[in-house]
């Protein structure tokens, strides 16, 4: 995949935190890889490994609305930006990457998440 990571909406973990406390209607994407996975993880989010792309990529419009707000994760963002360019290319209309990732999320929000 490459992608051009131009105009990408984006979203703060704080702001994600708030999603999460409010229990927004959102769908939640977590592209790491299940060793990633294993170290540290935000409930609520679906794993759909970047690596395993092949795999899951014909039930993405299944699994998910492409109406509803989805966010995406990685461990720092880049990862998560191209997910986010792929989905907009067929045709989700509200999707945020997460900007830092995890890794900005146990720094900022939840410092008992384990770091990588």
């Amino acid at each position: 995949m490459s992608f051009s990571y131009s105009a990408i909406p984006e979203i703060s973990v704080e702001e994600l935190s708030q999603y999460l406390a409010r229990g927004d209607k959102i769908q939640l994407i977590d592209v790491r890889e299940p060793h990633e996975i294993e170290i540290a993880y935000i409930e609520g989010f679906e794993v759909l490994p970047l690596s395993q792309f092949s795999e899951w990529t014909d039930q993405i419009v299944t699994r998910f609305n492409p109406e509803v707000e989805t966010l995406v994760m990685c461990h720092h963002g880049i990862r998560s930006a191209q997910m986010c360019q792929w989905l907009i290319g067929i045709g989700f209309t509200n999707v945020k990457n997460i900007a830092g990732g995890i890794d900005a999320y146990s720094l900022k929000i939840d410092p008992s998440m384990a770091r990588y």
